[in-house]
């Protein structure tokens, strides 16, 4: 008896304890962009790297606002804050543009015209 080896679990928990129980209260609601406003909001991104404006991104999600921050360099504060706002939805219009002061350079309801702020004016180029 003396070659007897233990069985050794390589689980986490020790050996005869239970599994702590599952928090079973449904998460907590977050507001967030949909698949159809974070396309709107890529497709101007994407015009903005291409062009090297525009070089890092960040996304937060909190329970009454979503926020996508755009970055010239990722050590920076960010450039704008493109922010969903849940509670003014109904009032000035749920998306707004801040500027990097905190500075509302646009609100409104919809989403492609309050982004229209960020384009500018086209640049003319000589040939």
């Amino acid at each position: 008896m003396s070659d007897f080896e233990p069985i050794v679990s390589f689980r986490a928990r020790a050996a005869g304890t239970f599994p702590e129980p599952r928090d079973t209260s449904p998460p907590a609601k977050r507001t967030a962009f949909d698949r159809k406003e974070l396309n709107i909001i890529l497709n101007v991104y994407g015009a903005k790297v291409a062009e090297g404006e525009w070089r890092d991104y960040a996304l937060d999600f909190e329970s009454d606002k979503a926020t996508f921050s755009i970055y010239r360099r990722a050590s920076e504060m960010p450039l704008y804050r493109i922010v969903k706002d849940a509670t003014l939805a109904r009032r000035q219009g749920a998306y707004s543009v801040i500027a990097q002061g905190g500075l509302i350079l646009r609100r409104g309801h919809d989403l492609a015209q309050v982004l229209r702020v960020l384009l500018g004016k086209p640049k003319l180029v000589t040939i």
